[in-house]
């Protein structure tokens, strides 16, 4: 229960304090909850769609739903999605040590250049528009069911990349989840987005799509884990490790590329 809470901690806004003194171990092992953590987000992407949608258009409903979940979870994704690019961007000297030193100084500054700011707008607007249109196009319970699931794959991509991954920092909460997340973490948090996904399924879409959503499960299953794998190795090239920030910000693109799988089986296999 205590590794539950400390997903929930870390990873929304939700007030919720661990008590007494909590182990690395707990903490790595909290990463196996983080589809839980998910589906928490999906529940309130639902509820704010449908209450929303009850006063406004699809296209303002489309951006609240977006700020309501940024808001959920503080915004620290995003705030690692800006970080990341700005460092991606710093330009190479020849020597790979001083490049990865140049990189991480540049994750730790607090200021947002403008290669990171773009990286956010570009990152909004793709989910605005893609969110936007299936509002338009779409079953209203369908959108339901893919609202909910976006979240609990995009923390399930976390996981395999720190399991893929190394730390670029000796120090900070990021290492602690990379050095140690094993295989029965994977496992466990793979099980519950299988569990997650098939009684969402049993609701809705095996009812209406029929086997189409069985194979758009194992569809977005396996991009989202190349996608995590390739990240987790471009980190290392590019920082030596992942940080927290490469985890926010792989969390980020995968719900673009999770949104935009989505729409592509709603216009072809339906």
């Amino acid at each position: 229960m205590r590794q539950l809470l400390l997903a929930f901690q870390f990873l929304t806004i939700m007030p919720i304090r661990v008590k007494g003194d909590i182990s690395e171990k707990e903490i790595a092992q909290s990463a196996a909850f983080f589809p839980l953590a998910g589906a928490f987000q999906g529940l309130i992407a639902i509820l704010s769609a449908f209450l929303l949608l009850q006063i406004f258009p699809p296209e303002i409903t489309s951006g609240l739903i977006i700020l309501i979940l940024i808001i959920s979870n503080g915004g620290f994704h995003l705030d690692g999605l800006a970080d990341t690019f700005d460092a991606i961007a710093v330009k190479s000297t020849g020597d790979r040590e001083t490049d990865m030193e140049r990189r991480l100084s540049v994750m730790k500054d607090s200021t947002a250049g403008a290669i990171g700011v773009t990286a956010l707008v570009v990152t909004i607007l793709m989910k605005y528009l893609l969110i936007s249109s299936m509002l338009h196009n779409y079953s209203l319970f369908t959108v339901y069911c893919l609202l909910f699931l976006m979240p609990v794959f995009s923390k399930w991509t976390m996981i395999i990349a720190m399991y893929h991954g190394t730390s670029a920092r000796q120090d900070g909460l990021g290492k602690i989840f990379l050095n140690n997340v094993r295989i029965n973490t994977v496992i466990f948090s793979s099980l519950l987005i299988t569990v997650l996904y098939i009684s969402v399924a049993e609701l809705h879409l095996l009812k209406v799509y029929g086997a189409n959503s069985t194979a758009v499960f194992v569809v977005l299953s396996v991009l989202l884990y190349i996608f995590s794998l390739a990240s987790a190795r471009f980190c290392i090239k590019k920082f030596g490790g992942l940080t927290g920030d490469n985890l926010g910000a792989i969390s980020e693109i995968s719900e673009i590329l999770f949104l935009m799988v989505a729409t592509v089986w709603l216009q072809h296999y339906i």
